[in-house]
Formats: C-alpha cells, sequence, structure tokens
C-alpha cells in the first residue's frame, strides 16, 4: 500500500495533461505503459537485492556493498533529494487541485474582490505555495508519530485514492460504450513523433518510483525477505494498469462536439498542461470536479506520506553509518523514529515546495531517482556476480543479466531526454551530485563506520615500490604456504618479478570484528615461512586483509595491487560438488583481471624432468606452455598433446610453433602428440601416468555454466595423482573490462 500511495499521484494528476499536450493521445498510452515495463525492470533488481540486503536505507546499502563507501554515500545522498523532492511535488498536487476546486465554486471571488490591486493568478499561487506548506508539514508530524501510524494512515488513504482513480477510468469506458465516436480522439495517434514520447516518459517517470519506498522497511518489515519483492512486483503492475486505465479515460473524456471545445480533444486537454487532466475529468463525469478533487486528496496525500518516510529512512542510514552528523541518526525515545533525519528532510521539502515552479521540481525528482535507479541496476549485477554466495536471497530475477542490462540503457535515454522539459532540473541535479560530493570527501569519507561486509586490511608490510612484474601469492596456512614456495621461486626468477604476499583472515559469521587480532598470528607465521625462503631474492611486500568472502577479498586486492599474475595453491578434491576446483578458487579464476596459476601438489622440492601439456588451443594454452617451460628442469623435454577424438581437427604442430616463437622458446623445447581417443578425460588420463608434472589452461566459460557440468581441467584434476598446475590467461578484453569497470 506504500508503493501504491507513493505511485499514485502526480503521475496522473500532473503527468496526464502534459504528456497529452506533448506526446498526443497515443503517445499518452505509450507513456506509461512503456514506464511501466521500465519499471518493471528495475523493480525486480530492488526486488532481488532487498530481498539479500533487507535494511532502512535502500539504495545507499545495496551501492556499498557492490561499491564501497563513497558510491554509498552518492547513492543514500541522491536517495534522500530524490524522495524529499517528490514529496514537494505532491504537496503542490495537493494544493493545485484542492484551490482550483475552491476557486471553481466561487469562494475566492470575495477575496479577489478585496484584493483589486492584485492578479487573480498570483493569488491563486500563493495560497497554493500555503497550502503545500500546511500539508507537508500535517504529514510530517504523522511521520513523526511513528512507523505504525505512518503505515496506517498510509493504507487507508491508498485504498480511497484507488477507488477513486479507478472510478475515473470506469466512466472513461462508459464513455465509449456511450459514445463509440469518442475513440476518434485517438487519431492522429502519435501526431508529435517518439521523440516526444521520450521527453513525457522521463517526465512521468516519477510516477512509478513507489517500490523504492517499500525498500526502505526492511527494518520494520515482517518477514522482508519474501515480502519486499512481491510488493515491489505487485504494486508496479497494479499501478501500471491503472495508469493505463485512467490515460485511456483522459483521452476519451471530451468529443469534438463537447461544448467550449474547440480543437482537437487532446490539444484541448493539453492546453491546460498540469490542470488538463482536471478539466478532461469535469466534462466525462458528473460530479466529475468534485470527485477529481477527493482523488487528489487521497492521491497526492498517501503519497506525501510515503516519500517523507522514504526520504527519512535514507538520510538516517547516513547518519547511522557516521556519513553525516550524529544528529541523523538519533531516534525519538518514545515514538521510534528519527527524527533528526525527519526534520532536515522536512527543510528540502520546504524549501522546494515553495521555490520552485511545479514542472521542474516534477522534472527534478524524476532525474533524480533516474540516476539512482541506474545505480540500483549496477548493484544488482556487481552483487550477483561478487557476493551471491555470501548472501541469502529470497527472490532473484529472471534472465540475469539482461534486465538490469536494458533498463540502464533506457534510463540514459531517459535522462538526457529530460533536458527538453526542464533545464532547471539538470541543472540542481549536478548542483546536489557535487555538494554530496564535497561533504563525501571533506565529511564522511573519514567518519564511516565499518561494516561488516567491507575489505579491511589489518597489517601491511610495504618495503618495496617498484615497476617489475608483479606476483601476488596468496598464502592460506603455513602448510600450504611450503607448497608454494618452489612453484613461485621458479615464476618469479623467470619474470624478475616483486612478490606481494597476502593472506586472508577467516572470521568465524558469529564473531564480531573486534575479534580480528586473535587471527593474525597463525597469518604472519603463514606469511613469514614464505618471506624467510624468498627475501634473499626477490623484493617482497606483505598484507593481511580481511573479508568475509575470501575469493571477494582477494581479487580486490589483485585489482588494488595492479597484479600481473596470482598464485595460488589447491589442496585437492573440493568438498562440494557446487564449485569445480574450489569454492574460493572458481570465483577468482573467473573474476582476476590478471594471469593465474594454481599448483596442486608441487612443494617439497620436487624435480619435474618429464612434463605434459594437453591443449587445445587458445591464450590459457598458451600460457600453460610458458609456465611448464618456467617449472622445467634443465634438459626437459615437454611434450604437448592434443585429443583427437574424430569431429575436430587442431593444428597441434602450427600452434606450438607460432607459440614457441611468441614466447621465444627454442623449438626443440617442445614435441608433440597427438592422442587418438573418444574421450578426452580417458586419453589425457592413460598418458599422463608416465609423466612427472600435468600443465593444463583452464576453461574459458564462465562459472554458472559449469555448475551443472564439470570443465575438463576439473575432470583431469579430481582423478589425476600426479603433481599439476593450472592455468588462465589475463590477457585480452575481457580481463581489462574486469580491471576497469
Amino acid at each position: 500500500m506504500m508503493g501504491l500511495g507513493m505511485m499514485i499521484g502526480a503521475g496522473v494528476f500532473l503527468g496526464m495533461g502534459i504528456s497529452i499536450g506533448r506526446a498526443g493521445p497515443g503517445g499518452l498510452l505509450l507513456t506509461f505503459g512503456l514506464n511501466g515495463l521500465l519499471a518493471m525492470l528495475t523493480a525486480m533488481s530492488f526486488a532481488e537485492l532487498s530481498s539479500a540486503i533487507p535494511k532502512a536505507g535502500g539504495v545507499y546499502n545495496f551501492a556499498r556493498i557492490a561499491f564501497g563507501r563513497g558510491t554509498s554515500f552518492l547513492a543514500g545522498w541522491m536517495e534522500w533529494f530524490a524522495s524529499s523532492v517528490a514529496g514537494s511535488m505532491y504537496a503542490l498536487t495537493f494544493a493545485i487541485y484542492t484551490i482550483r476546486f475552491f476557486e471553481t465554486i466561487g469562494w475566492f471571488n470575495p477575496i479577489f474582490a478585496a484584493m483589486p490591486g492584485y492578479p487573480p493568478e498570483q493569488i491563486i499561487l500563493f495560497m497554493e505555495k500555503v497550502l503545500a506548506v500546511a500539508t507537508a508539514m500535517l504529514f510530517i508530524y504523522i511521520n513523526f508519530k511513528g512507523s505504525s501510524e505512518t503505515g496506517k494512515i498510509g493504507a487507508i488513504i491508498t485504498m480511497g485514492q484507488i477507488i477513486f482513480v479507478i472510478t475515473i477510468g470506469i466512466f472513461g469506458i462508459f464513455a465509449v460504450i456511450k459514445d463509440p465516436s469518442r475513440m476518434q480522439n485517438f487519431v492522429p495517434f502519435i501526431p508529435n513523433g517518439w521523440s516526444k514520447i521520450l521527453i513525457t516518459m522521463g517526465f512521468t517517470y516519477v510516477a512509478f518510483e513507489g517500490y523504492e519506498v517499500i525498500a526502505q522497511a526492511g527494518d520494520e518489515a515482517i518477514n522482508p525477505r519474501k515480502n519486499l519483492p512481491k510488493a515491489m512486483i505487485y504494486s508496479v503492475v497494479i499501478v501500471t494498469c491503472i495508469y493505463i486505465l485512467v490515460a485511456f479515460a483522459t483521452v476519451v473524456s471530451v468529443s469534438a462536439a463537447t461544448p467550449g471545445v474547440d480543437k482537437a480533444p487532446w490539444m484541448w486537454i493539453g492546453q491546460y498542461n498540469e490542470k488538463g487532466f482536471g478539466e478532461a475529468v469535469t466534462k466525462l463525469m458528473p460530479f466529475g470536479n468534485f470527485i477529481l478533487t477527493l482523488a487528489v486528496i487521497f492521491s497526492s496525500t498517501s503519497a506525501l506520506n510515503a516519500t517523507i518516510y522514504s526520504a527519512t529512512r535514507a538520510s538516517y542510514a547516513l547518519g547511522r553509518d557516521a556519513m553525516m552528523p550524529s544528529f541523523f541518526a538519533k531516534i525519538h525515545k518514545k515514538n521510534k523514529t528519527p527524527y533528526g533525519a525527519l526534520l532536515a528532510t522536512s527543510v528540502i521539502i520546504l524549501l522546494v515546495a515553495t521555490a520552485l515552479p511545479t514542472a521542474d521540481v516534477a522534472s527534478s525528482a524524476s532525474i533524480m531517482f533516474l540516476f539512482l535507479f541506474f545505480l540500483v541496476n549496477l548493484c544488482v549485477i556487481k552483487i550477483r556476480r561478487n557476493m551471491s554466495d555470501e548472501l541469502q536471497y529470497g527472490f532473484m530475477l529472471p534472465f540475469f543479466p539482461i534486465p538490469p542490462i536494458a533498463a540502464i540503457i533506457c534510463q540514459i535515454v531517459l535522462a538526457v531526454w529530460l533536458i527538453h522539459m526542464s533545464l532547471i532540473a539538470w541543472i540542481i541535479a549536478p548542483i546536489w551530485i557535487a555538494v554530496g560530493l564535497g561533504t563525501y570527501f571533506f565529511y564522511a569519507r573519514k567518519r564511516a563506520t565499518t561494516a561488516d561486509h567491507e575489505i579491511q586490511v589489518i597489517e601491511e608490510d610495504i618495503r618495496h615500490e617498484t615497476d617489475k612484474y608483479n606476483v601476488m601469492v596468496a598464502v592460506a596456512n603455513p602448510t600450504n604456504a611450503t607448497k608454494l614456495i618452489q612453484g613461485t621461486y621458479h615464476i618469479c626468477g623467470a619474470k624478475d618479478a616483486q612478490v606481494e604476499l597476502i593472506h586472508m583472515v577467516s572470521l568465524p559469521d558469529q564473531m564480531p570484528l573486534e575479534d580480528l587480532g586473535k587471527f593474525v598470528t597463525p597469518a604472519k607465521e603463514a606469511l613469514m615461512e614464505v618471506m624467510l625462503r624468498l627475501s634473499a631474492y626477490f623484493p617482497i611486500n606483505t598484507t593481511i586483509r580481511y573479508c568475509r568472502n575470501i575469493a571477494r577479498g582477494i581479487v580486490s586486492a589483485v585489482k588494488e595491487k595492479k597484479t600481473n599474475m596470482l598464485v595460488l595453491g589447491w589442496h585437492g578434491k573440493p568438498s562440494t560438488h557446487i564449485f569445480n576446483i574450489g569454492s574460493t578458487i572458481d570465483p577468482i579464476i573467473e573474476q582476476a583481471p590478471c594471469d593465474v596459476v594454481v599448483l596442486k601438489d608441487c612443494g617439497g622440492n620436487k624435480k619435474f624432468n618429464k612434463i605434459i601439456v594437453p591443449i587445445a588451443g587458445g591464450p590459457n594454452a598458451a600460457m600453460a606452455m610458458e609456465i611448464a617451460s618456467i617449472v622445467a628442469e634443465d634438459n626437459c623435454k615437454i611434450t604437448v598433446i592434443t585429443i583427437d577424438n574424430g569431429r575436430r581437427q587442431f593444428d597441434l604442430e602450427a600452434f606450438v610453433k607460432q607459440t614457441s616463437e611468441k614466447l621465444n622458446l627454442p623449438t626443440d623445447t617442445f614435441e608433440t602428440k597427438t592422442i587418438k581417443s573418444k574421450s578426452a578425460v580417458l586419453g589425457i588420463l592413460r598418458t599422463v601416468k608416465n609423466y612427472d608434472l600435468v600443465v593444463m589452461g583452464t576453461t574459458n566459460k564462465p562459472l554458472l555454466s559449469q555448475l551443472m557440468r564439470a570443465s575438463l581441467p576439473e575432470k583431469i584434476a579430481r582423478r589425476c595423482n600426479k603433481s599439476m598446475i593450472i592455468t588462465k590467461s589475463g590477457q585480452g578484453m575481457s580481463s581489462w573490462i574486469k580491471r576497469w569497470i
């Protein structure tokens, strides 16, 4: 009900008249229909994130988990302003239509007569502003009384608004049944072209953002993982149907023969701009003016109630995490409401309502929500990709990642096109964002509290900063460390590298972050084991970090340190069938934007005199040949094999020759063999029995595509009792995108 209450407001009463005048009769229907589809794409992103992160703060929380403190502060800052501006718009909508009703029935005639020196338009405008302020203050007080009161009053008002708005739509249907000629009002269907529809979509997009307020109720809702997604999706479906029904009623509300209609019906309605819907309803139904006024009272006040709630929770979240002064996080002892955040929100609502024209208020709200929802769609992609195994989802959007990508493209187009509706909106929004950036860098950045999902640097020793090839070695424990030393020594020697040793501290979920210090000693022992062996040969830096997800922590460090190669150890068979090589290593292999080398049983001063490299082409195969040549003993012959299963022909000789030349390796380093076998796995396993070491490139298929079916290197690794190295090349466009975007 809060979602519906926030949506069904100015989108109908301000947007209908302006949209039909710009886009025509068919453009009006398409404006709300297409916006409904676009809203559903983003609503599904909200639903997924809210089910996984049900907490007051909405987009602020999503952005903090996805992109960190800076982006999250900006998200909360924009969300606070967007909801506050939307509240101003709803207060103005209520005032405009209520004053219009009083003017129509003649209540203001004595006032006009008593003030002959003032034009009636100025008197009306002044009274609209006064009533808007009074209405806003009333609902600010209701929100101060508590979320339960806010929800109950909002539900009652929303039921009233739905009844009245649907009544208007039903009258439109009966008008067509009684007079079918009104369907001619849709001719021409799109008189001003599709570009005008883009403008009106951007202008009315604010009318579909009610699902955002639902995300704010995570701390106060019952069973939020289930109920928040359902509420979001249902509200978008319901409100889109209502909007299309009311848009239809608006178009057919008058006919060319209606007294006073001196031009095409849609043009006659459009000439009244934000008051056009009111003029249409007055002609459509008996007591239309009275019913319209009641509908506005219910719709605009329910939306105002919801936006105040949403804006308050967004700013409260900033104060709760110390990104804004503690005043924003103050909770009233009796009402349990964040009264500090509510007061700050009230100031914005009242200032905007009194200072800006109505169309610019609506456009400013729309553009801020477009920016905000653009960020939400980025968040759902980032979080699903990097943290899905850390979160408990109650809903996951289908056909991922197509819906959020489609929404991002559409939102960019609508935001750009909105400049044709309001230049002021494109001035106000960047100014507010710039102020937010300044607030973050000069206040919030150093004061923000640490969240349990964030990556923390516990201890770091940076002794060397060189331009050398950077090899990062992930050390899990002292036993793991000894198995990594030999392979790391050979690789770093060949690359003349600098070494970055990293240990990720694993903290049980039930333990607080304050206990991290207890886990540092084993980490230091593991790092010291490697340092003692390698520090005489290579410059070494060390870092000990915490992240709730070890894979995410390592990938983050790889990007931060601009690592060229990551070396990992693998203990053997995975403990779960869900992941192929391992629950930590799999995501690293897929996400790390650098070369990756996984060592299995390569320690203990083993000497590799007979090495086999199974390949089928590609960059990972070339890297496998390079690593094999690095770890091989002198005079070792490396055998490169491929499997001939009778279906695919691969020119092994040409590939080995080309790769050898590219790597500046002697051609006689490698010998080639083609193994005939219907099964690649069995063919390779039979062949490797006579070798000391197997080196293979990993698959290029994404992790999700491997969940149901293990890759070839993984099948070999599980069943092979020989030492093994698995490689992944970090070259190419895919790694560039991962590194920079």
